[in-house]
């Protein structure tokens, strides 16, 4: 694997500037935005595909926005007991409140928020290793859909676990550097805004265009790094069309 390409194809693009300054406007539109997932997606098919520039076109937005709708949806499935597991305790602890108000029921108030709090704590350390478990499969289920295309393939667990197992040096590298990049570029990027932060208009200005474009630009590396970790799992197997 050419780690080191993942942090310099995207300039090799005669047309990158047009592509992920795309991107970047389209990341602010809700709902909109779920094509930049899909053109992640594009990424990590042509690498996996082999392409010369990894960088897909805008051509067909329609293509970009449904795959990232699918991705964007998987997600939200996978974050479901993410969701319930801070629901219950919350709820909990808001119908405490609103038994407290009651003088015959306070105590009863009393024990309902503290148990809702006791829960919320441990809830929070299963969001914390849920999270984190969910960050190590998900570049696989990713793969799995570039492949694919469907809904149903970023579901196989079965899978996605043989392809990390198969192959977790590469996979636990690609995560890593996925993570220390976004931690570097974050630290250079805030450190930046901060100098010209002060500067009104124009200073506010080139921190969103900072902002903007680290995010890009993190987003495709890792895209990037989750395609050529999919050419080593399964070499040249049949793609969706990559373009």
């Amino acid at each position: 694997m050419d780690f080191q390409r993942s942090f310099q194809y995207q300039f090799e693009d005669k047309e990158w500037i047009s592509k992920l300054g795309l991107g970047a406007v389209i990341t602010l539109v809700p709902i909109l935005n779920c094509a930049w997932a899909g053109y992640t997606i594009g990424i990590i098919r042509n690498v996996m595909a082999g392409a010369a520039q990894p960088l897909p076109s805008w051509d067909d937005l329609g293509k970009r926005f449904m795959d990232g709708l699918i991705l964007t949806a998987a997600g939200l499935v996978y974050a479901l007991p993410l969701i319930i597991a801070v629901c219950i305790p919350t709820g909990i602890m808001a119908a405490s409140g609103l038994i407290s108000g009651n003088n015959d029921l306070q105590d009863i108030g009393q024990v309902m928020l503290s148990a809702g709090g006791v829960l919320l704590f441990a809830m929070l350390c299963v969001f914390f290793a849920y999270g984190l478990a969910l960050s190590l499969i998900f570049p696989a289920i990713e793969v799995m859909f570039a492949r694919e295309g469907t809904f149903a393939s970023c579901f196989k667990f079965r899978e996605a676990f043989n392809m990390i197992s198969r192959n977790s040096s590469a996979f636990l590298t690609v995560w890593g550097i996925t993570i220390l990049s976004a931690l570097v570029v974050g630290l250079v990027v805030g450190m930046a805004s901060a100098l010209v932060g002060w500067i009104p208009c124009i200073g506010w200005a080139a921190s969103l265009v900072l902002s903007l474009g680290s995010s890009v630009y993190l987003t495709s590396l890792r895209a990037h790094l989750v395609g050529q970790f999919g050419r080593l799992a399964y070499g040249e197997a049949p793609l969706v069309t990559a373009v």
